[in-house]
């Protein structure tokens, strides 16, 4: 009996250990994947195993989209980090609310496009804060680090030295053990700090991509290299600039990806400041799109303050490998669209 005890223990503990591997249903997943039910902007979105509930949780910088009144640009501030979580591998989302951040500064303030991932039985954000709601872009940002048991309450552990002026931080965990980060610095390229524990970050003064100008650089490991795929600070319709490097620190051009229009619905924006996970070797990339903007015949944006220019959804495409190169084919599980002959034999 004990025996039979111990083996089924043994099943559980792997079973729960490796649930969180299947890759996503991303044949049944909704598209859009998610729409905040609360201010309809959802941006940056980051992906995290909630091991404590068995489900996957996207954790977006909560624009106020649809607040109206607000001067310019204020509707991307005064942003809370929002938490929509999936029970079925993707296939459907529910909102969840925003997580607990003790604020460095008193005041109605800003959260910008947080980095979540964990380490042993701790969980971990590096985030950008900004004091104050602003009708412009500016304020005085920079990289805040907490922890948290449980993903909805979190700890501020310090704010990074030597940040101010720098967004969009994502975190990596190196072959000895340490830990690196990059972000986005003033002068829009990208630079990186180190952590030998995650008790304290050091910036480096080193940047690894300034070919372009460009934000939310997201690191991940796959297909025996690292990835960097960074979004660039262009109105333009440009898409999502993928690098590639053996070592995580010198990085070379590899592809452009997003950067044509899908046939999803809320998906024919070009893809924005993303977020990938690998499972399996499959790699799921998650990201944002304005789909009520518009563009001139230069393919620029039309501006406007208005709640369809402002509004954001987040969408799920996966990325392939083919001849050394990342594609991501974003329709590639649109439902197809009848032509006009199927539907009038229909």
């Amino acid at each position: 009996m004990r025996i039979t005890l111990f083996i089924l223990i043994i099943l559980f503990c792997k079973t729960g250990l490796f649930a969180q591997e299947k890759p996503f249903d991303i044949e049944h997943a909704p598209a859009p994947l998610f729409r905040c039910p609360i201010y309809d902007g959802c941006t940056d979105p980051t992906l995290e195993w909630n091991e404590e509930r068995r489900e996957w949780w996207i954790f977006y910088t909560q624009r106020r989209a649809n607040v109206p009144n607000l001067q310019d640009v204020a509707c991307v501030y005064g942003s809370k980090v929002g938490i929509a979580a999936t029970k079925d591998n993707g296939k459907n989302w529910y909102y969840v609310g925003t997580a607990n951040l003790p604020e460095p500064l008193q005041g109605q303030s800003t959260f910008w496009a947080p980095d979540v991932f964990k380490y042993k039985n701790t969980y971990y954000m590096i985030v950008t804060f900004i004091p104050g709601i602003h009708p412009f872009w500016g304020g005085d940002c920079r990289l805040v680090f907490y922890k948290s048991k449980d993903l909805i309450n979190w700890d501020l552990v310090e704010e990074i030295k030597g940040t101010h002026g720098c967004i969009d931080a994502s975190a990596f965990q190196m072959p000895d053990g340490s830990w690196k980060m990059w972000y986005k610095s003033p002068d829009s390229k990208t630079y990186t700090g180190t952590s030998k524990n995650l008790d304290t970050w050091t910036v480096t003064g080193k940047c690894e991509i300034d070919d372009v100008s460009h934000e939310g650089p997201i690191v991940f490991y796959w297909k025996n290299k690292y990835w960097n795929i960074i979004d660039e600070c262009n109105l333009g319709y440009v898409g999502l600039h993928c690098y590639e490097s053996d070592d995580a620190s010198q990085w070379k051009y590899n592809s452009t990806i997003l950067n044509k229009p899908g046939l999803r619905p809320d998906d024919f924006d070009q893809g924005r400041h993303c977020d990938v996970v690998v499972l399996e070797d499959r790699a799921f990339i998650f990201y944002f799109t304005h789909p009520g903007r518009i563009y001139d015949i230069n393919g620029i944006e039309v501006g406007e303050n208005t709640w369809n220019y402002h509004r954001a959804s987040i969408q799920i495409a996966e990325l392939e490998y083919i001849d050394g190169k990342i594609v991501c084919d974003r329709d590639k599980y649109a439902k197809k669209i009848p032509s006009p002959l199927e539907r009038k034999n229909k």
